[in-house]
């Protein structure tokens, strides 16, 4: 039988969707699910975005520019004018989701075998997409007890080796919901001048900010210019996960170029997500003011609900729409999979993201979940009673019962 590559083998599977087959087991049994495994916001698309879709008259779908529509772009330079980051619409690269996009950049500027310093936890396909690129990912943990706030920059410092070649975070984070202050961001960029590093940093979750806090872009750091490297997305903006559209920008000309190069190799973004992305430019302030609000009420219900359960721990996130929960059993892999097959209260169960394919540390994870805040409150108090009785019942419950 011919061979599985290399890469194929060591590929890691999603810790996000490999559950799913248990979940859709469960609803074939006739069992209420509550997804709080995966970000994907129940809240609307805006009508602007929409109504592309619904008047469109053309008759012929054409390839576009690798880069994406030019109109697309400089409507996007003008946005991001609009929150402070100067860069002009050819310092844009529309790619097929933001996940395209930091594939493209860690083959554009890093070589296999390179190392890419990353704090942990982290959004579990950055393993995915480094495995790719034939790239290690070398972590920097962070931790419970102060929020999962930016680690020492000397422990950064402590991994550097000839092979380094980027820094790279999720601002605000994915899963943590930590959102980095200048303070932190301007030590990344100290050391990255130190070292001539290239810092990546991935902002989908941008507008998603609480509590009176300010997103700062890594597109804002003075002395960056060359090193800075941004990740964007519609996915999560905008409620548009499923038009595939992303974004990388920099003001690097060589990394632009190189990029070009992978983008014509596949010819061009999807069509129909950027006429979507470019209308949703337009979405009314108001609809960010009412979503932010939205979340803010399902972040204090779900992190104030975990905190009540004994043994449940979870920080309160200031940014994005997810948590780290550590929970008071053996191995949350298991755990969540028991929750799917074995566990029922009043016919209903939760789905949760196993937390050690968050991590890169070997053994880091194996209490805790990741779990999003993207159903509405009604249906989180209810996932967590789910939560709540099945530690109770779970054989691998650590606690006095």
């Amino acid at each position: 039988m011919p061979k599985i590559s290399k890469t194929g083998k060591i590929m890691p599977a999603s810790p996000i969707r490999k559950l799913v087959p248990y979940a859709e087991q469960a609803k074939k049994n006739g069992v209420k699910v509550y997804h709080l495994n995966i970000g994907q916001p129940d809240i609307h698309t805006p009508e602007v975005g929409l109504a592309v879709l619904k008047k469109y008259d053309g008759k012929v779908v054409e390839y576009c520019h690798s880069a994406g529509l030019e109109s697309y772009r400089r409507a996007l330079s003008k946005y991001y004018e609009s929150i402070g980051i100067e860069v002009n619409y050819d310092q844009i690269m529309v790619t097929f989701g933001g996940s395209e996009g930091l594939i493209y950049v860690l083959m554009s500027c890093l070589d296999p075998g390179d190392e890419m310093i990353v704090p942990e936890p982290f959004y579990t396909n950055y393993n995915s997409f480094a495995t790719m690129a034939g790239v290690k990912v070398v972590p920097v943990p962070s931790s419970f007890e102060n929020g999962f706030a930016l680690p020492p920059i000397s422990e950064f410092e402590k991994k550097i080796t000839p092979q380094t070649r980027a820094i790279m975070i999720s601002n605000p984070n994915n899963p943590t919901g930590y959102l980095y202050s200048m303070q932190e961001l301007l030590q990344i960029r100290d050391l990255a001048l130190k070292y001539d590093l290239y810092v990546i940093s991935d902002e989908v979750y941008r507008d998603f900010c609480y509590d009176g806090t300010r997103h700062i872009s890594v597109m804002q750091i003075k002395g960056l210019e060359n090193h800075a490297i941004l990740i964007d997305s519609t996915s999560k903006r905008y409620s548009e996960c499923g038009i595939r559209v992303g974004f990388v920008v920099t003001k690097n000309q060589d990394v632009l170029n190189t990029i070009m190069k992978f983008a014509q190799a596949r010819l061009s973004p999807p069509y129909f997500g950027q006429l979507i992305g470019m209308a949703s430019l337009d979405t009314p302030q108001e609809y960010f003011q009412e979503v932010r609000a939205e979340y803010v009420k399902r972040r204090n219900c779900l992190i104030n609900g975990l905190n009540k359960i004994p043994g449940v721990l979870s920080p309160m996130p200031k940014g994005s729409f997810y948590t780290m929960a550590k929970l008071p059993i053996d191995d949350s892999e298991i755990f969540c999979r028991w929750m799917l097959e074995t566990f029922r209260y009043e016919n209903q169960t939760v789905m949760m993201a196993p937390a050690a394919g968050f991590y890169a540390t070997p053994g880091l994870g194996r209490d805790e979940v990741r779990l999003a805040y993207v159903i509405n409150t009604d249906d989180l108090t209810k996932a967590l009673k789910c939560l709540e009785e099945g530690l109770k019942e779970y054989p691998g419950y650590t606690l006095q019962k």
